[in-house]
């Protein structure tokens, strides 16, 4: 574990009790209907989330009609970006606005990732930060259009290499301080398999980019303990976005590889003990481990009885609990000496026990 103490971090994404902030991504799992979104966004709170996320696009200007699948197609058969987008995309401005009205009143972040420029400037007056998906990392225009908003940046660097994840830093340091873009280690396998997560990119990402707030977005499989996003906050990871559903039986989609309530308020739970055990980086002796170290640790005590004016021999001695005597290091000290006094069997020899 490199630290439980996080870096920098932007106060849009920053807990006040230390812990990961935590992005629900709803993304299109509510496959068109307002009343489930909704819901999502109940359950997302309920479970403990920060910010609950959507995705705005429109399947035209996302992809053209014969691009290729990415994604594992037993768990979604849908072998076309643009036919899987297309089912899901029937949000616009006016629902998103009311997206961003009923998580306000609920007291919860309203987010949605923009995968065009028109979705930045009609997402732009409900949003407190933007966040640019893996895919678009290199999309240049795209980047110049949220980062003129002035808003702090979370992104993406799946399926990337180091010196795009630097060109990307580098567009977007010219509108905006480092602490304001946080940087997301992120694996694009749907899902992804526990043993491609990689998450020692987190500890690499933070040294590459120490000024950077560094995140973790996550899309393996929900394990019972959630221990792979435990892992990755304690590797440094101050935001971690992961998929969220209702129902994670449900097919296709996101449905698959998202966390639902339950899972979520389980890593909650599991942050919170963490943070109980941190404690503070100092080695000292605890008061409430006074009486352990009184009472656990030894003294130098008599074998049997010995009358005064005995002089001490090693065979005299045994080390035993609890610590009311001279400490066993100062038994090389004490042989040779004098006794004052008698002492019986198990006796603890004190200075006072001592001429001299």
């Amino acid at each position: 574990m490199s630290t439980l103490t996080a870096p920098a971090v932007c106060p849009a994404f920053r807990r006040d009790d230390g812990g990961p902030y935590v992005l629900a991504e709803i993304g299109v799992n509510h496959e068109g209907k307002f009343d489930l979104a909704k819901r999502l966004i109940d359950e997302a709170i309920a479970g403990g989330a920060d910010c609950v996320k959507f995705q705005t696009y429109k399947a035209g200007t996302l992809a053209s009609k014969n691009s290729p699948s990415y994604w594992d197609l037993n768990a979604e058969p849908t072998t076309s970006q643009h036919e899987l987008f297309s089912k899901y995309d029937g949000f616009g401005a006016t629902e998103y606005e009311a997206l961003a009205a009923y998580a306000t009143s609920k007291g919860t972040t309203f987010a949605s990732t923009p995968f065009d420029l028109a979705s930045v400037e009609m997402l732009a007056p409900h949003m407190t930060f933007f966040k640019i998906a893996s895919a678009d990392l290199t999309n240049g225009p795209l980047l110049d259009a949220a980062a003129a908003h002035g808003k702090p940046m979370l992104l993406s660097t799946g399926a990337s290499h180091l010196s795009e994840v630097e060109e990307a830093v580098r567009r977007l340091r010219k509108v905006l301080p480092p602490e304001q873009i946080c940087l997301l280690h992120c694996v694009l396998c749907y899902p992804t398999p526990y043993e491609l997560a990689n998450l020692a990119v987190i500890s690499h990402l933070r040294q590459v980019f120490p000024e950077h707030p560094i995140g973790y977005s996550d899309h393996t499989r929900p394990d019972p303990a959630m221990a792979v996003l435990t892992r990755a906050w304690m590797l440094g990871a101050t935001v971690i976005e992961k998929h969220f559903t209702h129902d994670k039986t449900l097919p296709g989609n996101d449905h698959y590889h998202a966390m639902d309530e339950g899972d979520l308020a389980r890593f909650r739970a599991s942050i919170a003990l963490l943070q109980q055990t941190e404690g503070v980086a100092t080695k000292r002796v605890l008061p409430e481990e006074a009486p352990a170290r009184r009472n656990a640790r030894r003294s130098l005590v008599a074998v049997r009885d010995l009358p005064a004016g005995h002089v001490l021999a090693r065979e005299d001695l045994m080390v035993k609990r609890p610590a009311h005597g001279l400490a066993p290091a100062a038994l090389d000290w004490v042989l040779g000496c004098t006794l004052t006094q008698a002492l019986t069997e198990d006796d603890f020899l004190t200075r006072e026990h001592l001429l001299g």
